[in-house]
């Protein structure tokens, strides 16, 4: 949570330290945080999102559907068949009974509030030294997967920024950029473009 009149901006992590976050979480028995993490890295929803899936919906196909909480539209997600491995993998080591359960159940057998996985983030920002990360929280994964799709477009970036824009389902590509911290960037750039 932010100080009041304050603005805070969450970042994105690097995609390599964002897939080996989610490795390292598994390896340290945080399976659902590994889980959770993961699906934000390669799904770019919200969290509020995040939070209503079940393991049917990750497992059962190679994707799956979902009507957005904030924006009440409707999504089709497509699972990554190798991070569908991870998710089998988490599913396998909790020991998961009923596949019809919300994947981010806390020890107290309720979905997490948003709250708390921020306070979550925040001590695995401490704990794996994230420290090219400043403002890490739920949504840094959501930025982090559209920094992803941005860079591996490479020379078809505006394209990306397109379907970037469409899948946040922001007004216009303007916007997108400004989420994304390219126009801060391209700005900042105009500094170095200078000689001395």
């Amino acid at each position: 949570m932010s100080v009041k009149n304050s603005t805070t901006v969450a970042d994105y992590i690097e995609w390599d330290k964002a897939v080996n976050l989610v490795h390292r979480l598994f390896n340290d028995g945080d399976y659902r945080l590994s889980l959770l993490v993961g699906c934000g890295i390669f799904f770019g929803l919200r969290i509020s999102d995040i939070l209503q899936l079940t393991w049917d919906m990750l497992l059962s196909d190679k994707s799956f559907e979902l009507i957005e909480k904030k924006t009440k539209k409707h999504r089709e997600i497509r699972i990554n068949s190798n991070f569908q491995k991870h998710v089998q993998k988490c599913y396998d080591a909790l020991c998961i009974t009923d596949s019809s359960e919300k994947c981010f159940i806390s020890r107290k057998n309720s979905v997490y509030s948003i709250q708390r996985i921020n306070v979550l983030l925040k001590g695995i920002k401490a704990k794996y030294g994230l420290k090219s990360v400043k403002n890490f929280s739920s949504h840094s994964l959501r930025k982090t997967f559209g920094r992803h799709v941005y860079e591996k477009a490479d020379t078809n970036g505006e394209m990306a920024l397109v379907m970037l824009s469409e899948l946040f389902n922001h007004s216009n590509i303007a916007i997108t950029k400004r989420y994304l911290g390219l126009r801060k960037e391209e700005i900042l750039h105009c500094y170095d473009l200078l000689e001395f």
